[in-house]
């Protein structure tokens, strides 16, 4: 009995220092990862000189752009079509440099020439293949590297749709009270873009963009049209179509604007009502496959344990 109380003390001691090493390793990385994406952190980084400023990001932009470009002529689109579609994907991912689809081709073909030579490098670690397999594999790894590009090009599309779709009920709450307050439009969108230049930085730059544009003489439905295209965001091409149609007619903005923020408001709560009405039904597959083995395992297995033990002792 002694013996299986030191033992279970022994395993409990095990288990609890375990639990409080991965809780502080939890921590640390948690507190690492703040600190990391710290705002704070880059600003003062960035005045000292510690973190890479915008003009050093630049400056690698441009080395990488003189390296990589003269590889891109050999698969660039020729289809209007086509240079257009991934044109238009390289501005929603917040690539809005002429050099960035050149760029975007050059690092593909030079991925391509690199999947490609580093199988020929492992092609002797593996067992020996024929030729047409080996073809076949080093076909497969120049493709692979063909396609990381576009998938982690599409990858930032949609974290950069996401991060825009979060910051624009702010944003458009702000360009309320801004425009009702007695401020133009262009006023109130410089106005918006200042006040979410630390929280919501994509969208303060496009707005800031917009801004630049009418300044330059661009006309405003030009500017706003543009915003839409840039986005590619729902939201923000109806409230495009509807500054375009007040501005048309003459019509207030601020009434405008208040009616679109209720009615925008009305449709975030309707989404969200839609999205916990399908949180039941998502949760089944999950409690069937993960919460009621363990609930089974937890609350029958003594009882299949005992009834084992009794009908061995009987036999």
């Amino acid at each position: 009995m002694d013996t299986v109380l030191q033992l279970l003390n022994t395993r409990l001691l095990v288990v609890v220092m375990v639990a409080v090493a991965v809780f502080l390793f939890s921590g640390g990385l948690m507190t690492l990862l703040s600190w990391a994406s710290s705002p704070a952190r880059r600003r003062l980084g960035a005045l000292s000189g510690a973190i890479p400023t915008e003009e050093t990001t630049l400056a690698w932009a441009a080395t990488i752009s003189a390296a990589v470009k003269p590889f891109a002529r050999y698969v660039m689109p020729t289809s209007s079509k086509e240079h257009g579609s991934m044109q238009e994907r390289l501005v929603k991912a917040g690539f809005q440099s002429p050099d960035a689809m050149p760029i975007f081709y050059g690092l593909k073909i030079v991925l391509a020439v690199l999947f490609l030579v580093a199988f020929m490098f492992a092609a002797h670690l593996l067992p020996r293949l024929g030729a047409s397999r080996l073809m076949l594999f080093a076909v497969a790894a120049a493709f692979i590297g063909l396609t990381i590009p576009n998938f982690v090009l599409n990858r930032m599309v949609a974290r950069r749709q996401r991060a825009l779709r979060n910051a624009f009920p702010d944003a458009l709450d702000l360009l309320v009270v801004c425009v009702e307050s007695g401020l133009g439009l262009a006023a109130g969108l410089q106005r918006v873009a200042l006040e979410l230049q630390i929280s919501y930085p994509e969208l303060a730059a496009e707005l800031t963009r917009v801004n630049a544009e009418m300044q330059a003489g661009m006309e405003r439905e030009q500017a706003l049209r543009n915003l839409a295209t840039r986005t590619g965001l729902a939201d923000i091409r109806s409230l495009v179509g509807l500054l375009v149609q007040t501005m048309r007619f003459g019509t207030s903005i601020a009434d405008a604007l208040r009616v679109y923020s209720e009615e925008f408001r009305d449709k975030r709560i309707q989404l969200a009502e839609e999205q916990a009405a399908k949180l039941g039904t998502k949760m089944i597959f999950p409690m069937v496959l993960c919460f009621f083995p363990c609930f089974f395992v937890v609350a029958v297995g003594p009882t299949i344990v005992r009834v084992i033990r009794v009908f061995g002792n009987g036999h």
